[in-house]
């Protein structure tokens, strides 16, 4: 009988684990599940790995289990995505003799049958920052009556091993670099030693994982854009091109909303349908192949990536681990609540309900070429989320309510919405989150304040509207 937590112990991994049911391991077990939620890909997946070492260490073989939900907030366009990449999940998993069977309801309920079902040894999961994740997960701690064990597989470092919310990127950044060189390792897939070639159970859907857009209760409105796609191939490809053709130029380009100068990988990361730490690896050890004499420096383009990568995002990831109110107002510095609740009744020149906002029919023609392009293509440039998010704030009746309103647009049209980056991006532009106070004005207070002058200083703004204003240049299928 091999107890959890032993187990746990002897890993080179172990700081990514966290035991949430300890036990023995039963010796009339007949697998191991892998719970796959966060981190859906069959590759270079940390989580998987581990439930393949334990079902090694017990001769046995590992089921990856998915459960479909009813996600808040999740419509069809999130959903094609998703399981657009499941497809090509559930085949590298039978590749690597883990295979995946796929279940339709409440998560910890259909894991917890599963387990009973097939006799599992153990449950092994991904984990996961976020509000409703996380409570799937203490939901089958309660439920379980055998070992079950958390793996953070979609960070460099892992979430826990930064005990505290932290106040800014200058005070995480220390720490993610002191332990940086311990886990920004490369990625390699354990071989399992009891493969299967299919689930010992009903596999579900996982055949055809997008039949589950048929029997899904969820907002059919917002549709798939059609020039992207899921999957690990498809991130892979979004990751070549950073490295060969953008990396060079990221610290220039990436935030001129005109160019197409950023990584455009968020969805990927966002579904775990890459890996946070493989990714930062390939660019942290890439090297321009030399092109006759001429030399290629992208020391500042790696530098500047990885900084959004690791640093950024990983802040994000710790203030969504650690503070309950991450997608309200309630969340911000006590600062930011103070300075906007000084100014909650100054005059506002303009007020805008939600669905105006949503149909893009303000006066501002740049604020709304942004919503355009996040209404049409699924995604916004980072840097007009800035100007997108401040404008609510300046044209909404409190900013309770701008803060609301982001977060139902950001999660509604962002493929990469729900999400620890999204819910900071708002925080910061609306409630002055890991920024500092600026000069007092009218309605912001001391938030920092962005006006269209300043973006025309900084972009072509004229151009930015001719390509999203009002010609979409993507059809929406």
């Amino acid at each position: 009988m091999l107890d959890i937590k032993t187990f746990v112990q002897g890993l080179d991994n172990r700081q990514r684990i966290q035991v949430w049911r300890p036990g023995t391991c039963a010796e009339d077990a007949r697998c191991v599940i892998y719970w796959m939620q966060r981190a859906q890909r069959g590759r270079e997946n940390h989580a998987l790995n581990t439930a393949i070492i334990l079902g090694n260490a017990l001769n046995l073989p590992v089921v990856t289990a998915f459960v479909v939900t009813d996600y808040p907030q999740a419509n069809l366009r999130h959903y094609t995505f998703m399981l657009e990449g499941l497809a090509v999940t559930a085949q590298h998993v039978k590749e690597r003799g883990t295979p995946l069977a796929m279940r339709q309801g409440e998560p910890a309920s259909e894991i917890k049958q599963l387990a009973q079902n097939l006799q599992a040894a153990a449950v092994v999961s991904d984990m996961c920052e976020l509000r409703a994740p996380r409570q799937w997960r203490k939901d089958l701690q309660q439920q379980l009556e055998i070992p079950f064990i958390c793996v953070d597989s979609d960070t460099v470092v892992p979430m826990w091993c930064i005990p505290q919310q932290e106040y800014a990127a200058r005070t995480i950044r220390p720490k993610i670099q002191r332990l940086q060189p311990v886990f920004l390792q490369p990625q390699l897939d354990i071989k399992s030693k009891y493969p299967l070639t299919e689930p010992p159970c009903d596999p579900g859907e996982s055949e055809n994982p997008l039949n589950y857009l048929h029997s899904l209760q969820i907002d059919r409105s917002v549709k798939a854009p059609d020039h992207i796609h899921g999957g690990y191939s498809e991130g892979q490809k979004n990751v070549q091109r950073l490295l060969k053709e953008r990396l060079h130029a990221y610290a220039d380009q990436r935030n001129n909303p005109e160019l197409v100068g950023t990584s455009e990988l968020s969805a990927y990361l966002h579904f775990g349908q890459i890996s946070a730490q493989q990714l930062a690896w390939d660019v942290e050890q890439y090297t321009p192949e030399e092109t006759g004499s001429a030399h290629i420096d992208i020391t500042g383009g790696k530098a500047a990536y990885l900084e959004e990568l690791i640093i950024r995002r990983e802040l994000a990831i710790n203030f969504a681990y650690y503070n309950p109110h991450y997608d309200s107002l309630a969340g911000a510095p006590e600062w930011g609540r103070k300075t906007l609740n000084k100014h909650a009744n100054d005059p506002r020149e303009w007020i805008y309900s939600q669905e105006e906002f949503e149909q893009a029919r303000t006066h501002d023609e740049l604020w709304n070429a942004a919503q355009r392009e996040m209404v049409v293509t699924g995604r916004m440039h980072g840097y007009m989320r800035m100007y997108w998010a401040k404008k609510i704030l300046e044209w909404s009746e409190t900013p309770e309510q701008a803060f609301n309103i982001s977060v139902y647009l950001n999660d509604k049209y962002e493929l990469d919405g729900r999400d620890a980056n999204g819910y900071v991006g708002i925080s910061w532009a609306i409630g002055g989150l890991h920024d500092r106070p600026w000069r007092e004005r009218p309605i912001f207070g001391l938030i920092r304040y962005m006006g269209a002058s300043g973006m025309k200083r900084k972009m072509d703004t004229q151009y930015y509207i001719s390509k999203y204003g009002q010609h979409p240049l993507i059809k929406v299928r």
